[in-house]
């Protein structure tokens, strides 16, 4: 039986036909992705489902797909999809990452002459019947400086046309290599210094946990005087009350914004100001962006569907199904080492090292380090995948070393990662034992047994009498429950490592607390 392709959005007539040229039989519904009910009643009939941004696939919906096998979402975020859930019910979820690349950035450039000239206004004006050519007095783009929030791969795209328009660009983004940043043609700094120097500043990162907000009501406090701000990336990036209140001030002169906290935006506090710009997130709205993305993702969903291919696969990688099998815990080994490493770097990523020893060298390595180095990148960039991961680390110019070596010590089948940023190197090393299991063995040189959890604290202190006790004191009190309880040392009375597994997320407070335990270095909250 010929699989069965949903499409529950508006998706180009050509993506239909290269479903029905390779053997899938396609269901056309675009505005099913509206009725959320109607989706869980059929979805069960169904091995892929074609999805845009209006359906969400929930995990109501996931429950009833008995016979989903992929989930292609055609453009670049997969916020509209429940990715645990999916992953959960076996579910392949594929994007297409940067087949809306262009015309985004060409968004962002098209707003800053729009707010610099002010030409929405201008023309509605215009159009009115009046003449107000002394009213509309605009700003040059030559020679401002232009600063750029995350210049991955739409950043780039955005420095390269800044560049162009004679502009001084400066970009901040902690995993741009000061090597990437002059071939780019532009200044690296950290963010303090591009707020200070900035004529108008520009994002271009995703929404995560480390930029939400990264334009705060203290940072934007912290702007020059007169600076202009675009945002064509997510809603969420800037506090848009903060926002608003230095607009009515005059300390920022404007703002154009293409994505906002929350869509759809019928109504926002930045609406009505005379000195903002607002286009309804169409980032992505040509008609070349929505044909490349809905090509591809037919493309990759059907090679799935037909000869189980699978390509920018958010949450699996691209391996043959009679390699799965050997790979499928070590893949899982890499990505949670790469998780750990990725989620205690907060400087500069400039090198990934990854030796692969024992059994494991023998078997397909590019798959497990991408896996690996999606681990590594996606704390700081969420829409990162194990296909794209090894591009955007190029793109940043991170350097990524693999080296196989023969079996030795205890381990059949040993991976060790090492992470170097701007001030340290990390590394910490793992196996998968006859259970299947991925397990930590080392941490910076310092012997451990310890499972991956959901939830876990991740502790460096001095070895001192009574630190156990007063860590577990601490957590009990709280009422945090403990489930497992690794720990480690260099030698008697020198550095120590705790890795333990608690039962549910950890509060902010305990954190805090735990940091002002006597002899603790660092503390930090890790989620795998």
């Amino acid at each position: 039986m010929a699989p069965r392709v949903l499409i529950s959005d508006a998706l180009s007539p050509a993506a239909i036909a290269i479903f029905k040229e390779r053997g899938v039989e396609v269901d056309f519904q675009p505005d099913l992705g509206k009725d959320k009910d109607k989706l869980a009643a059929i979805i069960g009939q169904y091995d892929g489902l074609a999805i845009r941004s209006a359906t969400k696939v929930t995990e109501k919906i996931l429950a009833n797909a008995t016979q989903l096998k992929v989930i292609g979402r055609a453009g670049i975020g997969v916020d509209n999809v429940d990715i645990p859930a999916a992953t959960a019910k076996g579910v392949i979820v594929m994007n297409t990452p940067f087949g809306n690349s262009i015309t985004t950035a060409e968004h962002a450039i098209a707003m800053m002459f729009a707010l610099a000239r002010q030409i929405p206004s201008a023309d509605a004006s215009t159009q009115a019947g009046k003449w107000e050519k002394n009213r509309f007095m605009g700003v040059e783009i030559t020679g401002k400086t232009f600063g750029i929030i995350g210049c991955g791969n739409i950043g780039a795209i955005v420095a390269d046309r800044a560049v162009g328009l004679h502009m001084r660009v400066i970009a901040y983004d902690p995993f741009l290599s000061p090597e990437r940043a002059i071939d780019l043609g532009v200044e690296k700094v950290e963010l303090e210094e591009l707020l200070a120097r900035a004529d108008i500043i520009t994002l271009h990162t995703p929404l995560t946990a480390q930029t939400k907000n990264i334009l705060s009501a203290d940072n934007l406090a912290r702007t020059k005087k007169g600076v202009r701000i675009i945002n064509c990336a997510r809603g969420g990036l800037v506090d848009e009350h903060a926002l608003r209140a230095l607009l009515d001030t005059g300390h920022i002169a404007g703002a154009a914004f293409d994505v906002f906290a929350e869509e759809p935006a019928t109504s926002n506090i930045l609406f009505g100001h005379p000195n903002v710009v607002c286009t309804p997130h169409l980032g992505a709205a040509t008609t070349e962006a929505q044909e490349n993305v809905a090509l591809q993702v037919a493309e990759q969903m059907s090679d799935y569907l037909v000869r189980g291919a699978i390509s920018n696969a958010v949450n699996f990688p691209s391996i043959t199904a009679e390699e799965a099998p050997k790979l499928r815990p070590f893949i899982a080994l890499a990505e949670k080492l790469g998780s750990f490493a990725g989620q205690l770097t907060d400087s500069g990523l400039k090198e990934v090292r990854i030796t692969y020893q024992g059994g494991v060298a023998a078997l397909k390595i590019k798959a497990l380090t991408a896996s690996a180095i999606a681990g590594v990148l996606r704390p700081a960039l969420q829409d990162v995948n194990v296909v794209s991961a090894p591009v955007v680390a190029k793109e940043r110019g991170i350097v990524i070393e693999e080296t196989v070596r023969e079996g030795e010590g205890d381990y059949d089948s040993l991976i060790t990662l090492e992470v170097v940023t701007d001030d340290l190197t990390r590394s910490i090393s793992g196996t998968v034992f006859n259970d299947g299991k991925p397990r930590i063995v080392d941490i910076k040189g310092i012997k451990m047994d310890a499972e991956f959890g959901p939830s876990m604290i991740y502790v460096t202190n001095e070895d001192k009498p009574g630190f156990i006790g007063r860590f577990a004191s601490l957590l009990g009190n709280a009422g945090v429950n403990i489930a497992t309880f690794a720990l480690g040392r260099d030698n008697e009375g020198g550095s120590a490592i705790a890795l333990v597994e608690i039962d549910g997320a950890a509060p902010p407070h305990i954190l805090q607390g735990i940091q002002r335990l006597p002899g603790v270095k660092q503390a930090r909250a890790l989620v795998f």
